[in-house]
């Protein structure tokens, strides 16, 4: 995509991606509109007022933006939209931001999707190199906007996390180390309800990578095993797997992480890391073969593994009353990670799920529930799938809309060693702001409750 003639940019969205796009994009030069339908938050109106920067919010000027040479989206804004429509109709190239940043830095590239466990696997790639003393960024769908680093560009190495959202906008960018976790249906009400146009959009991280540059993949996903049973990709193949130990690869066997890169291993045991649980098995191997491609030691591998602490939100420990374990997993709002936390416990369970349904399949997870789930505490607004599929299969249903409420029925099913899993399966936005509002209002009702009994 040639950029030389571009001197008028668009943008849509003025949240961290956006505002840190219409940063950089006035300092290359740029004439700069940063247009969002809706209300501006404070901190990012500030942030435009004192550079300068021209911008309108709660309302777009479909004028201003069909004038632009190029248009820097949100990843929220689905492509459906009729302003987009219109963009692509006339030709106009219509980018991620980080598709933009990525025109504007020195910095390699570690690139990471996935359904599930993308932010654990980011955060912990990060850490790694941080701790090793690389002089490392963190950005995409997390952290600080990179648009916004590369003003400067200080850093030798980026470690993202992409969304599917975020790869459908990137045309030019290239991974020199690409990580694929897994991919299980999601987010399928932006693809037409078509498994394979998501499957399309999670391989366009590897769309630009050469026969040097590094994939690192689980080989036990259905879906990517197909994908690349399909079709061939020209880059340096690094496979990740329970089941078949390869030379160069991630195998996880006998609760040991074993990982080859071009001859050279590094062992270690599941029990010394600070994450636990099969898919943090996976997400270890993950960042541990992408250190290893960067040229960590085994020793600076060794001791970014074990202190490193997990972003909130993820299988977090939220308190534990007279023996029972509250756990928070606000995160998990699909089936697929659901199944992760389900197979990372052998205690009884106390399930708490519920929320805005997005199209859920409960079957894949209906013997771990069977297996496992003493009790289901459905929360959300609308709870009616989630009681007609397990009410058959969980000894005790009950449901609310009150997180408090929700504790006190976990704790009156409860017995030492239990474990309270609030793990929704959901989108959160039928009662709270968003999963971490979830997660939080969770952790604190656990607090409450521990104090006043």
């Amino acid at each position: 995509m040639s950029v030389s003639k571009v001197s008028k940019i668009a943008i849509l969205g003025g949240g961290e991606s956006g505002v840190g796009a219409a940063l950089l994009a006035q300092a290359k030069g740029y004439d700069v509109f940063l247009s969002d339908k809706g209300p501006l938050q404070k901190k990012y109106r500030q942030i435009l007022q004192q550079q300068g920067i021209a911008f309108e919010e709660n309302q777009h000027t479909e004028a201003q933006i069909l004038a632009a040479d190029e248009v820097i989206k949100s990843p929220g804004i689905p492509d459906k939209v009729p302003l987009i429509q219109q963009l692509y109709a006339q030709g106009t190239p219509v980018i991620s931001e980080i598709e933009f940043a990525a025109r504007y830095t020195k910095a390699k590239f570690i690139g990471i999707t996935g359904s599930n466990g993308k932010t654990t696997t980011t955060l912990l790639a990060y850490h790694l190199l941080k701790s090793a003393g690389i002089n490392v960024g963190l950005g995409g769908n997390i952290g600080d906007s990179i648009a916004k680093q590369v003003i400067e560009d200080t850093f030798d190495w980026f470690v993202l996390e992409i969304s599917s959202f975020q790869l459908d906008n990137m045309y030019q960018f290239k991974a020199d180390v690409g990580i694929l976790l897994n991919i299980t249906p999601d987010h399928l009400d932006r693809y037409n309800y078509l498994f394979q146009n998501y499957v399309n959009s999670k391989f366009r991280l590897l769309q630009n990578m050469t026969a040097t540059d590094d994939f690192i993949y689980f080989a036990d996903n259905p879906a990517i095993a197909q994908e690349l049973s399909l079709k061939s990709f020209n880059v340096n193949h690094l496979p990740i797997s329970f089941q078949k130990k390869e030379e160069n690869s991630g195998f996880f066997n006998d609760g040991v992480l074993q990982l080859n890169y071009k001859g050279r291993t590094f062992d270690i045991n599941a029990r010394e890391l600070p994450i636990q649980g099969p898919h943090n098995a996976i997400n270890a191997m993950a960042a541990t073969l992408a250190a290893m491609a960067v040229g960590l030691s085994d020793e600076q591998i060794v001791a970014g593994l074990k202190s490193f602490e997990n972003a909130s939100h993820r299988l977090e420990p939220a308190g534990q009353i007279n023996g029972v374990r509250f756990v928070n997993d606000s995160k998990a709002t699909n089936v697929d990670s659901v199944f992760y936390a389900l197979n990372s416990y052998d205690t009884p369970i106390i399930w708490i799920a519920g929320g805005q349904d997005k199209g859920n399949d409960y079957t894949q997870i209906e013997s771990l529930v069977r297996q496992k789930v003493k009790a289901l505490i459905c929360l959300g607004k609308d709870n009616s799938k989630l009681l007609s599929f397990f009410t058959p299969i969980v000894p005790v249903v009950i449901e609310t809309q009150e997180v408090e409420q929700a504790v006190r029925y976990a704790m009156s099913f409860g017995q030492p060693d239990d474990v309270v899993l609030l793990s929704p399966a959901c989108a959160s936005f039928d009662l709270f702001k968003n999963y971490e509002d979830r997660g939080n209002q969770f952790k604190a009702a656990v607090k409450r409750f521990l104090e006043t009994n």
